[in-house]
């Protein structure tokens, strides 16, 4: 087994007024040589954006680009045709493929909007592009892993064009249970979002993450209240 913490203090820093925004990636105007990746897994963007305030459009290409509010509401339209509010408790996905434009802002004007933006290399190029968001039933996170994205269209959660499976948690203090690999070779990567948790004895604080691949079962044990985020991701293509 073979593991990398990623302290929540060690990401790359952007605060742009509008937008402060945490890469535990190399993006933008932040390049750490020993932050590329992790596996199939490029971006993921810890983003608050301030009232009224948003992402131009813009495009994408060869991208599977999931986003995960966790407060407020992120408004998007892209050219495709699609415009939607995503809400917390909501999960979005867009397979970028031949290109893509779309924008994002925080429709509300007396409150903040956060979120996770995640984006993974595609399993297949030049893939038509497509859209798709769901309301997650969060009660089936309290104590357990729930599956909010996976690579076929008939499991839970949304899909993408990649052998990726996502979940959200909410343990209890004390609570511990462990995950199995769904794909031989792919790696974990865990994101605490809130609380203090232990995964595989490390211990992770607010908005720390781990890496663990070589090895086909991972426990995660709180020390507090917690919630984090589980992403399951090929090592390679």
């Amino acid at each position: 087994m073979k593991t990398i913490v990623h302290k929540a203090n060690e990401r790359g820093h952007a605060n742009h007024g509008w937008l402060n925004a945490y890469h535990s990636f190399s993006f933008a105007s932040w390049y750490n040589p020993d932050r590329i990746q992790f596996g199939m897994l490029r971006v993921l963007n810890d983003d608050t954006v301030a009232a009224g305030m948003g992402f131009g459009t813009h495009p994408h290409d060869n991208m599977e680009i999931i986003t995960i509010p966790l407060e407020g509401d992120l408004a998007h339209k892209d050219s495709m045709g699609n415009a939607a509010t995503i809400k917390t408790g909501d999960v979005q996905v867009m397979s970028a493929g031949t290109g893509i434009q779309h924008s994002e802002f925080n429709p509300n004007h007396d409150q903040h909007t956060k979120l996770f933006q995640i984006w993974l290399f595609p399993k297949y190029r030049d893939v038509e592009p497509r859209y798709q968001q769901i309301t997650l039933d969060q009660s089936l996170q309290k104590n357990d892993f729930a599956q909010i994205l996976s690579p076929n269209p008939d499991d839970a959660g949304v899909w993408i064009h990649q052998d990726a499976w996502f979940y959200l948690s909410d343990f209890d203090t004390n609570f511990s249970k462990k995950l199995n690999l769904k794909k031989e070779g792919n790696g974990f990567y865990i994101m605490n979002i809130e609380g203090e948790i232990e995964v595989n004895g490390e211990k992770l604080e607010r908005r720390d993450a781990i890496g663990i691949w070589e090895t086909n079962e991972i426990e995660i044990k709180a020390n507090s209240n917690a919630k984090f985020l589980i992403m399951e991701i090929p090592m390679e293509q």
